[in-house]
């Protein structure tokens, strides 16, 4: 009997794994509903005019841009690494609506937008803080003076003390083995599973930044901490009991 061959990813998994089509298979089905909801809230709280620039860094598929866009905003451009993502993104450009690939520690257009949104935790995936900074300095760079930026991520004290350890997931023939736990200032989901006689072995590696590490770091990219919520009916945060930690910033 033969023994399957394996798929392991190294470095960069974030280049790897979010191109792969089993992560768009394992996540295929985001809550849109949620997504909406969220970025209702976020438009009453930002009140923006029709028509400014907006960028959604990290925008996968396209699922926030698409419904800002829908919203009849003038000029909304989505970028992301993912080839893939782009691609399937590409597909609902229309007038105000753009997708392209892009690595999100590079400057993208220069004193251009009016509000940057990264959603969905979609920071904090480098293996330097220095590359965090690079991100934020580049974001810092295409905002217009007094700019708007918003960072979607987990609280991570919350993670914490909510870690699930193991779970299983069985979509479309394929058993999924998901593990999450803590390494070093890290956590951690490991994704396993065999698919056509051969193992697959995939991780997310993303930084626990407490809402302090925020402050320092926008701080050093020349970004004004000024509000925080705690989950997408954007309620104030609470550091033990709120599932996120939503930050708007300005440009100094």
């Amino acid at each position: 009997m033969s023994t399957p061959s394996t798929t392991n990813q190294t470095s960069n998994w974030y280049s790897t794994w979010f191109d792969s089509p089993y992560y768009h298979q394992l996540y295929a089905k985001r809550d849109e509903g949620e997504a909406h909801l969220f970025i209702d809230a976020l438009l009453g709280q930002l009140q923006p005019k029709s028509n400014v620039n907006i960028l959604d860094l990290a925008c996968g598929k396209g699922r926030f841009s698409r419904y800002l866009a829908q919203k009849g905003f003038s000029n909304i451009i989505g970028l992301d690494l993912s080839e893939r993502s782009i691609t399937e993104a590409r597909k609902f450009e229309q007038a105000n609506l753009s997708f392209y690939t892009h690595d999100m520690r590079l400057p993208y257009r220069i004193n251009y937008f009016d509000y940057i949104f990264n959603f969905f935790t979609s920071f904090g995936y480098f293996e330097t803080e220095e590359d965090e900074i690079r991100t934020l300095q580049s974001i810092t760079r295409g905002l217009r003076p007094d700019g708007t930026f918003v960072l979607d991520f987990f609280n991570a004290q919350y993670v914490i003390d909510h870690l699930t350890g193991f779970e299983k997931k069985e979509i479309d023939g394929i058993t999924f083995h998901i593990h999450k736990f803590i390494r070093g200032n890290q956590i951690i989901k490991t994704i396993d599973f065999t698919d056509r006689g051969k193992d697959y072995h995939f991780e997310e590696q993303v930084r626990l930044f407490f809402y302090e590490d925020f402050e320092r770091l926008f701080a050093a990219a020349g970004l004004e901490l000024q509000l925080s919520f705690g989950n997408y009916q954007l309620d104030s945060f609470q550091k033990m009991k709120s599932p996120r930690l939503i930050l708007l910033a300005k440009r100094i």
